[in-house]
């Protein structure tokens, strides 16, 4: 467990000495779209239902607009604080080259998000920009979410699928969206039918789908239009515990080549080469090693 104890307080959570626990490092490596810095040491996000803000004072996380109940239902696993990433980054950094990144981000976790959002969110991802995938999520949320009310600000949960299902394609690209509505609208739809039970779209079911291994988990993510390897990846490995995905961008593959191997290697054989190299914990180093990597704008021949 990678906090010492909490203490409950009026509207929120103070997590006693937070281990491996650094906001920026959390929020802005490529595994979310919701989170927004206030301060190098305050952040706010919304993700299941609710807005909160976390603050980092010393060694102590506090999590405000949250009470007891949500942190153990919500916020201990949404964190993963019950996983020792001390060994994890201990056992990576026996590789002299990983180490590293591992340094260099040491602070990282990797968040358990809702999987209806993040599917939906890595789709909209696919070749674009940050700053343009967070509008297009935010619209959608301002559009068919609910409105959350924190220090007279009004934020919105993501929509589920009953409330994502009215959306047209046309009001879907008006979000931002632009070609990648039709994969958002066709996948929304598929998913609502699988959770309603209807005949021929049981495949569908990505809570289902989280229960499969990684291998069968990554293929069946791929059935969905708008779904490759990569983005199966990261679904899998953001809001389904497949801890062994091993997700590859340009700047995973960046860092791969300029840490492992020789120039135009395909995505598939840096895949394999990753999860093959780091295994089980091959996620976590693929995280370590991409934020290395746009941190320090490398480039292929550094």
């Amino acid at each position: 467990m990678d906090y010492k104890s909490i203490e409950v307080k009026d509207n929120y959570i103070v997590l006693k000495d937070a281990a491996n626990f650094q906001l920026q490092h959390i929020f802005e490596c490529g595994q979310c779209f919701r989170w927004n810095r206030v301060s190098e040491n305050d952040f706010i996000g919304v993700a299941y239902g609710r807005v909160i803000e976390l603050v980092k004072e010393e060694n102590d996380v506090i999590i405000y607009n949250s009470d007891e109940k949500d942190f153990y239902n919500i916020w201990q696993e949404y964190f993963d604080l019950n996983r020792d990433y001390s060994k994890i980054k201990n056992n990576l950094s026996h590789d002299p080259l990983l180490k590293e990144a591992v340094d260099f981000g040491y602070g990282i976790r990797i968040l358990k998000q809702e999987p209806f959002e993040i599917v939906n969110s890595f789709i909209i991802s696919a070749n674009n920009r940050i700053p343009l995938i967070k509008r297009a999520i935010e619209n959608i949320s301002k559009r068919w979410g609910t409105p959350l009310e924190y220090k007279a600000q009004t934020y919105y949960a993501f929509p589920t699928p009953d409330q994502l299902v009215a959306a047209e394609e046309q009001e879907l690209e008006a979000c931002g969206l632009g070609f990648r509505a039709k994969y958002v609208k066709d996948t929304v739809n598929k998913i609502y039918n699988s959770l309603q039970g209807v005949e021929g779209f049981e495949q569908y079911n990505i809570y289902d789908m989280a229960r499969l291994g990684a291998d069968g988990c990554h293929n069946a993510l791929q059935l969905f239009s708008g779904i490759g390897p990569k983005v199966a990846d990261c679904i899998m490995l953001f809001s389904m515990d497949k801890i062994s995905a091993f997700p590859v961008d340009v700047w995973v593959k960046r860092a791969m080549m300029h840490f492992y191997l020789a120039p135009d290697v395909s995505l598939k054989k840096i895949r394999d080469f990753g999860r093959d190299k780091f295994g089980e914990e091959a996620g976590f180093a693929q995280q370590y090693l991409f934020y290395y990597a746009r941190e320090n704008n490398i480039q292929i021949g550094d």
